[in-house]
C-alpha cells in the first residue's frame, strides 16, 4: 500500500465516521424529545383523569377565579383544584392535604359555562357564574428542559370541559 492509498483510505473512513457520530446524536436528541412529549402527555391525562373524576361527582361550585376552582364535594367537605403561577403547579386540596397534580404548567385558566348550548350554534356555552354554573373548562400549556441547556419541549394547549352531575 501506497502513503497516497492510506491516505484516501483514513479520509473515507473519516467521513463515514463523522456521518455515524451525527446520525448517532441526531437520533438520541430526537428519542429523548420524543420521550419526553410522552412524559408530558401523560402527566397532562392522569391530572385531567383526576379532575374530571372528582368534579363530575360534586354537589355544588362555591368560588370560582381563573386560577382556582373550589367545590362543596360529595362528602360535603371543601375541594378545591388550585393553580400556582409562580411555582408552575396545579394541586387539589381537600381537607387539608394538598397534593400535585401538575407540575411545569406555564399556563392555565379555568372557565365555567352553563350546561344548557346556545341553540343553533356549535359547542357554544352562555357564561355562567357560580351559582350557575354546570360546565367547567380547563385549559393549560406545560413545558420541560430537554437538556441542561436552554432547550425546552413545549407541550401543546391541552384543554377540557368537565360536567358537574350534580344537581
Amino acid at each position: 500500500m501506497t502513503l497516497f492509498e492510506v491516505l484516501f483510505a483514513t479520509g473515507i473512513a473519516s467521513f463515514v465516521l463523522a456521518g455515524v457520530c451525527s446520525l448517532y446524536f441526531y437520533s438520541y436528541r430526537a428519542f429523548a424529545a420524543q420521550l419526553n412529549y410522552v412524559e408530558m402527555d401523560q402527566d397532562s391525562h392522569r391530572a385531567l383523569d383526576r379532575m374530571s373524576q372528582q368534579i363530575r361527582q360534586v354537589k355544588a361550585m362555591t368560588a370560582f377565579t381563573t386560577n382556582q376552582l373550589t367545590f362543596t364535594d360529595f362528602d360535603d367537605q371543601t375541594l378545591a383544584f388550585v393553580y400556582n403561577p409562580t411555582n408552575k403547579t396545579l394541586f387539589r386540596r381537600k381537607g387539608g392535604e394538598s397534593e400535585v397534580l401538575l407540575s411545569g404548567c406555564d399556563s392555565l385558566a379555568f372557565s365555567i359555562f352553563q350546561r344548557n348550548p346556545v341553540a343553533g350554534k356549535y359547542d357554544q356555552y352562555p357564561t355562567a357564574d357560580v351559582a350557575t354554573a354546570k360546565l367547567i373548562q380547563v385549559q393549560w400549556l406545560c413545558s420541560r428542559k430537554l437538556f441542561a441547556n436552554s432547550q425546552f419541549n413545549t407541550e401543546s394547549m391541552q384543554s377540557a370541559k368537565i360536567v358537574i352531575r350534580q344537581n
